[in-house]
């Protein structure tokens, strides 16, 4: 169930960490501020859910578990990288992983990829618009 993290319930969390598996934990953005207020550290729901999408996505390019895997190891890094803005930049981790996200997608906003039929898989096209 998302939502589950919202102004009646953040008073009750005797945790040090919400590192749920629900989606859209916070019921609103500046709930993350707030369990940053109150000493409680939270990984952002959309990145440690990740390896359900990896693993699919692996499977669009024949299924390979080892791959997957490696895969699905990179969401470790990408929350220390989250961790590590929110400290350089003293703003949540909700926030820290909102920016990640955006400058992730700002990097790679020109390309855009493209299924070629014939067993070539995806294919980068720059978008030069």
């Amino acid at each position: 169930m998302g939502a589950g993290i919202r102004d009646d319930t953040i008073p009750y969390l005797k945790c040090r960490v919400v590192a749920g598996s629900a989606n859209n934990q916070l019921e609103r953005a500046e709930h993350g501020e707030a369990l940053a207020d109150a000493g409680i550290l939270y990984a952002p729901d959309y990145v440690i859910n990740a390896g359900g999408l990896i693993n699919v996505a692996d499977e669009l390019q024949g299924y390979n578990p080892e791959r997957a895997k490696a895969r699905i190891q990179s969401i470790y890094r990408t929350l220390r990288e989250i961790f590590h803005i929110a400290r350089d930049r003293h703003i949540s981790t909700a926030a820290a992983a909102d920016a990640f996200a955006e400058e992730r997608v700002g990097k790679i906003g020109r390309v855009r990829l493209y299924w070629v039929p014939g067993g070539r898989g995806w294919t980068k096209i720059w978008n030069r618009a």
